[in-house]
């Protein structure tokens, strides 16, 4: 680490979450101004790869999520991306069809939901991978 690296990191501290500096902007990591400066692209993409590989390892939790094919598999990260593991936890007729296979099943019971009338084409984009 450069001893500039050093100097900021030092001085900045480091804080993980974000929080509100004495300026009253909100700050994250080394004293990002998150108000006037945000992040680039590249580092979104960088957080939203993060994100995936943790949702992905979540979904592990289901016994059967190794069992998915690709698109699938896909359609059950995102839905944990969106609403949580636990979140989706509570599909509790969706899970079972996608323990069953019932792709049918599994596509119904997602549009049937709170959820499907919140967010529209999403939803519907997501159930038809089910298939």
């Amino acid at each position: 680490m450069s001893d500039l690296r050093k100097s900021i990191a030092l001085h900045e501290g480091l804080s993980l979450t974000p929080y509100k500096c004495t300026e009253g902007y909100t700050t994250v990591g080394f004293g990002r101004n998150l108000d006037s400066r945000g992040i680039s692209l590249a580092e979104a993409y960088v957080l939203l790869d993060n994100d995936i590989e943790n949702c992905k390892r979540e979904a592990e939790r289901f016994s059967w999520f190794d069992q998915l094919t690709g698109q699938r598999a896909d359609v059950v990260v995102e839905l944990i991306f969106n609403l949580g593991f636990r979140g989706l936890s509570k599909f509790k007729n969706m899970i079972k069809a996608i323990e069953n296979e019932d792709w049918q099943a599994a596509h119904d019971e997602l549009l049937d939901s709170r959820y499907a009338r919140q967010v529209g084409q999403r939803a519907i984009t997501l159930a038809e991978k089910l298939l």
